[in-house]
């Protein structure tokens, strides 16, 4: 996970991209998830060969004091625009549909056009602006009715 969460590049949507610790805290914070949730974002490992090339799943977030279930999603930077974030984020919602929620949420910021392109090719639209961090961030929503209907 290090090779992609501490990549300036693929960070930079974030406020800065994870030392080593950083990268320890965030598996420290998933396997929490998991214990808490039941979920939280998985390995993304290529079939071909095997080797982790980023994550992708299912969190809780805090959208307005409201507990939301979000799909987040990062991809190592020469996998990018191969259409594996989609693949993975759409089973995700597919997954999160069947089991934890009836609305899912992606959480993404305004200048950030490749994730902002995942979140619409599996059918979610902007719901509403919050600040994280002092950032702006857009909340891409989509409802479990509105999978039936494509």
């Amino acid at each position: 996970m290090a090779r992609v969460l501490s990549d300036p590049e693929t960070m930079r949507f974030y406020p800065a991209p994870f030392d080593r610790a950083g990268v320890e805290n965030w598996i420290a914070r998933n396997r929490y998830r998991y214990a808490k949730d039941g979920h939280g974002l998985w390995a993304m490992i290529l079939k071909s060969t095997g080797e982790l090339i980023g994550d992708c799943g299912l969190t809780v977030q805090d959208v307005d004091g409201a507990n939301e279930v979000e799909i987040g999603y990062h991809v190592r930077r020469d996998h990018w625009g191969q259409g594996l974030a989609t693949e993975a984020a759409r089973a995700c919602r597919d997954f999160g549909f069947s089991r934890y929620a009836d609305r899912l949420v992606s959480i993404i910021r305004p200048e950030n056009r490749p994730s902002r392109r995942v979140a619409e090719k599996i059918g979610m639209n902007v719901w509403k602006e919050v600040m994280r961090a002092n950032l702006p961030h857009l909340v891409y929503s989509i409802r479990k009715d509105q999978t039936q209907q494509r």
